[in-house]
């Protein structure tokens, strides 16, 4: 039970609040209101399940890396409080648990878990050959939307496509900020990334980019999902946080580069999501 409590600690579990939601968002929008319990149960279930298989493979496959780095030593594994193999069974169980979810959501959402759990595993592999690692990353989570619109819809549709490529984006954007940290041991170690690639203050450039394109985005999704004033609210409202992310972080200091990426993007999912689901309820 210890290990299990570890590896569920190492993997943050508390973080699938990153995707989330999106996925709750996308699956109002296509329901055009609550998609009914059934349906968002196992939506949550279903993210649960592929998010933690995705986090435990991480952590397996980078094992030896996070044993190296300072800043990773005391994850669950390098610091012996869980071992490979039940980090293993761990996957094996998580990616058992989203097959069956979506297997009980419906026939396309079973047929597009397959290729949903090769792109989430594979994203572990992409520092090894790509500085465009990040992109990987956001595809990973940009599946949260489209996900949720399948089971809603059953159907995969611009406005799902638009909301996943939002969140690829903000995920580059935010990726790379966090990646920052780790620039001087990854380019020591042969890892690719944009801050390795680039160095960290245009790497800081290029994130603000991305999280622009994030916004525009977001935009286009409320004209191709007909929403109204109070989204495009929330849509300022996540311009404003993401400007204020930025300001957080600095080329010659990263010390709050935990603050900017864990609590703000945070918000930034909940708050857009709340505004979306008023949206929808409000004026739908």
């Amino acid at each position: 039970m210890g290990s299990l409590s570890a590896i569920l600690e190492d993997i943050k579990i508390q973080h699938t609040l990153f995707a989330l939601p999106f996925a709750i968002m996308s699956a109002f929008i296509a329901a055009h209101g609550w998609p009914g319990w059934r349906l968002f149960g196992l939506i949550l279930v279903a993210m649960f399940f592929v998010r933690s298989a995705a986090m435990a493979f991480n952590r397996l496959v980078d094992a030896r890396y996070d044993m190296e780095n300072p800043r990773t030593r005391g994850r669950a594994l390098p610091a012996g409080k869980a071992t490979a193999p039940q980090y293993a069974i761990f996957v094996v169980v998580c990616s058992i648990g989203f097959l069956f979810t979506c297997w009980m959501i419906n026939q396309l959402a079973l047929y597009l878990s397959f290729p949903a759990l090769i792109i989430v595993f594979f994203y572990s592999f992409t520092k090894r050959f790509t500085a465009y690692s990040h992109f990987f990353l956001g595809l990973a989570l940009a599946l949260a939307p489209v996900g949720a619109w399948v089971a809603v819809r059953q159907e995969i549709s611009p406005v799902a496509l638009t909301l996943g490529a939002a969140v690829v984006f903000w995920l580059a954007g935010l990726d790379t900020i966090y990646s920052c940290q780790d620039r001087d041991y990854d380019v020591r170690k042969g890892l690719n990334s944009i801050p390795g690639k680039f160095g960290v203050a245009f790497a800081l450039r290029l994130s603000a980019i991305f999280h622009g394109v994030m916004v525009v985005l977001l935009i286009v999704a409320a004209w191709v999902a007909s929403l109204s004033w109070i989204y495009m609210a929330g849509v300022a409202f996540t311009g404003a946080m993401l400007w204020y992310e930025h300001s957080l972080v600095r080329p010659d200091d990263l010390s709050r580069v935990n603050v900017a990426f864990f609590n703000i993007n945070g918000i930034i999912s909940v708050g857009l999501m709340a505004f979306a689901i008023a949206d929808v309820l409000i004026l739908g």
